[in-house]
């Protein structure tokens, strides 16, 4: 650490006295550094280390850089009745515009409400609809199916009762033979 505190050291001399060189073989830069300002005075303080120390003194505002900053208004013309006619005219018609204008606005806003309201009510209509119809479908292939399911007991009912019958038939030969 010692070694970067000593380099710094050396490495400060040569810049101060590089700066000196500079300013003595060009004096004008010197004082282009300082500017020239008309409200304030910049005067240079002795150097330090650290760098340069400048002191800004601010001017009181004299009577003549009043006079450039003053603004002064455009002188006025004088308006006739005919052009303060017109411009109310123009104001008017400008409202009125402004005025169709939002009514457009809400006309169109109300009819896209509408439009929405129309399209919502159609698709729940047509949900309803499908709805239903795959409901009476659903209630039509149960229907088709209790049928069949019984038409399929009453077959096998009446096939038992076939099979009993020849059964009984077969006993009725056998105890005839028999006896």
């Amino acid at each position: 650490m010692a070694k970067t505190a000593i380099a710094y050291k050396e490495k400060m001399k040569e810049i101060s006295v590089l700066s000196l060189i500079c300013s003595c073989l060009y004096p004008e830069s010197r004082k282009n550094i300082m500017g020239d300002f008309e409200d304030m005075d910049i005067k240079p303080l002795n150097k330090r280390a650290s760098g340069q120390a400048f002191e800004v003194i601010l001017k009181p505002p004299s009577p003549v850089s009043d006079a450039t900053h003053c603004i002064t208004s455009p002188p006025k013309k004088d308006i006739s009745l005919e052009d303060i006619q017109k411009k109310l005219e123009a104001a008017e018609d400008r409202r009125r515009s402004q005025e169709a204008q939002v009514l457009r606005a809400l006309a169109e806003k109300r009819e896209h409400e509408r439009d929405v309201l129309m399209k919502a009510m159609e698709e729940n209509s047509t949900f309803s609809r499908m709805a239903e119809e795959k409901l009476q479908m659903k209630m039509e292939q149960i229907e088709e199916n209790r049928q069949a399911y019984l038409e399929s007991i009453m077959e096998r009912l009446q096939e038992k009762e076939r099979h009993a019958q020849e059964v009984r038939r077969n006993k009725e030969l056998r105890e005839e033979v028999t006896a």
